[in-house]
């Protein structure tokens, strides 16, 4: 494995930890009326003069990017659906960080939809992706110890989704901050575990040459009179 690819991961997980951190200080930026409850990210977002949270939604997404890519050099099973769920999910969140939605109150313009639609695609894409993935990783013996946990964090993601869509909908918006925030919390969760896991078989691969020569050496070693 070269060496650009064994920090994919790595890359990946940066990226993760930057735009969690990222979006909890963009929290303390905007207007101190909006109220983080009642409030979406991407109506926060709207009030942050300084666009911490447009740069941590793109640099999440060009992180699941390079997520995936590091997922594809630790054999992770993600041909297929998983995979392109997961370019979904990459590619709605920089578009959704570049269009943005309009302030709140007023009416929703041709980009405002745009930033709608995009962002139900990233929040549809990426738990949809952590199921299919579960019963692949749980066949694969690399990947079967972080199976369980995947499975757990997508189904918050799915709970996540249906509570979101009934807050959105009959549900007038009540806590749709709140709920949001959680959805995008165990969404970012599935995301840090497969980095952390596919750190871990990186490097541990990486040093696995390493660990075959050492029986061998001291066989030589013993073998001397």
């Amino acid at each position: 494995m070269t060496a650009a690819k064994r920090l994919y991961p790595l890359i990946a997980s940066a990226s993760i930890l930057f735009s969690v951190v990222a979006v909890v200080v963009g929290q303390f930026g905007p207007d101190p009326y909006l109220d983080p409850l009642n409030v979406t990210v991407s109506e926060y977002a709207v009030s942050d003069r300084g666009g911490v949270t447009e740069v941590a939604m793109a640099v999440l997404g060009i992180g699941s990017l390079v997520l995936l890519a590091g997922l594809r050099a630790a054999g992770a099973p993600v041909r297929g659906m998983p995979e392109r769920l997961l370019l979904v999910w990459s590619g709605a969140l920089v578009v959704a960080a570049i269009v943005p939605t309009t302030p709140i109150g007023q009416n929703l313009d041709l980009a405002a939809q745009v930033h709608r639609y995009v962002s139900v695609a990233a929040f549809v894409a990426l738990p949809a992706a952590g199921a299919l993935l579960v019963p692949r990783l749980a066949a694969n013996a690399d990947w079967k110890p972080v199976a369980r946990v995947v499975e757990w964090v997508a189904l918050a993601g799915g709970f996540g989704l249906l509570a979101i869509t009934y807050v959105a909908m009959p549900g007038d918006r009540v806590m749709i901050g709140l709920v949001e925030r959680l959805l995008l919390g165990a969404e970012v969760a599935l995301l840090a575990v497969l980095a952390a896991w596919s750190v871990r078989l990186t490097w541990r691969r990486n040093r696995r040459p390493e660990a075959a020569n050492f029986p061998t050496y001291h066989r030589i070693i013993a073998s001397r009179p």
